[in-house]
């Protein structure tokens, strides 16, 4: 029961882990195309 324990811990841990990474990765993704469009519509309405 303890080495079961161990292993779902573990799969636990590294999935919250895998996870998060994924968040941060996605997040600044989406924050640097939202930038990039801002800034191109505000190129556009300037002209």
């Amino acid at each position: 029961m303890d080495e079961q324990l161990r292993i779902i811990l573990i799969i636990i841990v590294s999935v919250s882990i895998f996870g998060l990474l994924v968040f941060v990765f996605v997040r600044n993704y989406i924050k640097s195309k939202i930038e990039y469009l801002m800034k191109m519509e505000k190129d556009k309405k300037s002209k």
